[in-house]
């Protein structure tokens, strides 16, 4: 034709796909078509032929009503099968090249592997004390419970780094970030500061002398609040087309990665640390204790009594407010049980029953590494849309992590999930690549999901699981109730609750 003429519906609020409507309009001068490519219907070709180039939006809004009526073939495509592109809600899902997403526009590969380390930490928590071997390492070492919280972190970093992909106000998206981050600070406080006191006791309530400063949820809430301030923040405006452009856009998250772990590292191996010592109570019910002198006067040690880490909490959180139950206590040096807890041995070092947190201060540095890589992961997520190249882009790095995790580890510094070793970050990160990458392949790459109802609802509900399961908030819960006198409850029914 030699004119154009803009596409508008007069009688009908939809855009139909229909033949014999197509020829009425063919006849009268607008033109639809809407051809196939071959015999693939996922990815039609629609040309639209117009005169009136100043009309864009009522084109736009005639596209989306053709995407949404219920006789285009467009709404035959699955609501899992593709990242959407568009302007604001306005969108359509394409599965050549994306991931697939979730109705509410979720990533289901990430909920997917969120569920499957949920799924690890509920196994490792019941399971690890019927199988030592899979519990967390008592020092030195990795189990499969140690892969767990470096999974959790390295999610958060994929999370922010599709969360603010689009972002309309810096300062808005800082001041939600600081939000979230102090939601999960009180409530790591309020369930792991032991204000709850297990499933052995009706009792609750903390002394804020001795209340735990640091936790699990803690250290994800420092995590998530340096990562987000980054990813909001530090980033270029190039385009990225290649690997060595994704590093040039976010080069300046590269470098504070890069200053955490010289911080970390030169922290361990620089600080003197000093002999210590702590106190034990003789009795519960005395007010008598006995002090104990622990020996050290070196630098960079990573044995239990005398690394950084512990010298660092001590001085600035105060021993009285770290974790009372150390994991070293499962040592051979500590428990005649070993690897599990138990009585001391007759020549046990005087630091077994020192207390130690395993989420201090300087070990967090590491674990805010651990989200950098979840960051740069979910950033190859958002700039390249071909499976192919984004299986690529997050091989090699994994291998990378793997092998210098193992190789620093042949070398003297020790994979140690308890001081957040750099070994230990490595191995960790690249393991979480690894199986993110498996993930994907066979969500979006294979679409094989039929059986990931379940842990995508566990991973949409990570924290949830976390608090009651995790936390032991559910069986506190259970064993209020009971029949007459408190060990009658349904916990003893089932053999979790002791008898008295």
């Amino acid at each position: 034709m030699g004119s154009y003429q803009l596409i508008r519906e007069k009688n009908d609020a939809r855009l139909r796909w229909d033949p014999q409507q197509q020829q009425q309009q063919q006849q009268q001068g607008d033109v639809v078509q809407v051809q196939p490519e071959g015999k693939n219907l996922l990815y039609p070709r629609i040309e639209v032929i117009t005169s009136d180039v100043t009309k864009d939006n009522d084109l736009e809004l005639s596209f989306q009503k053709f995407v949404s009526s219920p006789k285009s073939p467009l709404s035959t495509l699955p609501k899992s099968s593709a990242d959407h592109i568009g302007n604001g809600g306005q969108h359509f899902r394409r599965s050549k090249s994306g991931g697939s997403t979730a109705g509410d526009g979720r990533l289901l590969s990430l909920d997917i592997f969120r569920g499957i380390t949920v799924a690890l930490m509920i196994f490792v928590e019941y399971a690890g004390g019927i199988y030592p071997a899979i519990n967390h390492s008592p020092w030195d070492g990795i189990t499969l419970a140690d892969f767990v919280m470096p999974f959790f972190l390295f999610i958060v970093g994929v999370s922010l780094a599709l969360a603010y992909k689009n972002m309309s106000c810096r300062v808005s998206a800082t001041g939600k970030a600081v939000h979230r981050a102090l939601k999960l600070l009180i409530l790591g406080l309020f369930l792991q500061g032991g204000y709850f006191h297990g499933i052995k006791n009706l009792t609750y309530g903390v002394d804020i002398e001795r209340i735990r400063w640091m936790g699990i949820l803690q250290r994800i809430a420092i995590a998530f609040l340096l990562a987000a301030m980054c990813e909001i923040w530090l980033k270029g405006d190039n385009k990225v087309n290649s690997g060595q452009s994704l590093l040039k856009r976010y080069h300046q998250q590269w470098a504070m990665a890069i200053m955490v772990t010289a911080l970390y590292l030169s922290l361990f191996y620089g600080l003197y640390v000093p002999d210590w010592e702590y106190q034990v109570p003789m009795d519960a019910s005395s007010s008598e204790a006995k002090i104990f002198t622990v020996k050290c006067g070196v630098r960079g040690d990573s044995g239990p009594a005398c690394n950084a880490v512990g010298m660092i909490d001590r001085k600035i959180l105060g021993i009285q407010h770290l974790y009372t139950r150390a994991i070293y206590g499962r040592s051979k040096e500590c428990s005649v049980n070993s690897p599990n807890y138990g009585p001391l041995p007759l020549d046990a070092p005087s630091w077994c029953q020192a207390p130690f947190d395993p989420e201090g201060l300087l070990s967090s540095l590491m674990a805010i590494v651990t989200c950098f890589i979840g960051l740069h992961y979910g950033h190859i997520i958002v700039h390249f849309k071909d499976h192919k190249i984004r299986i690529q882009q997050w091989l090699v790095p994994s291998s990378c992590l793997v092998l210098l995790g193992v190789t620093c580890d042949y070398f003297g510094m020790h994979l140690n999930k308890v001081l957040y070793s750099f070994s230990y970050m490595c191995v960790t990160a690249g393991a979480a690549g690894f199986l993110f990458t498996a993930v994907y392949m066979m969500v979006d790459v294979w679409g094989y999901r039929h059986w990931t109802t379940v842990l995508k609802w566990m991973g949409t509900n990570a924290l949830l699981i976390y608090v009651l399961v995790s936390c032991n908030i559910l069986p506190v819960i259970l064993q209020g109730f009971y029949w007459r006198r408190p060990e009658n409850n349904i916990l003893t029914m089932i053999g979790v609750g002791p008898k008295k």
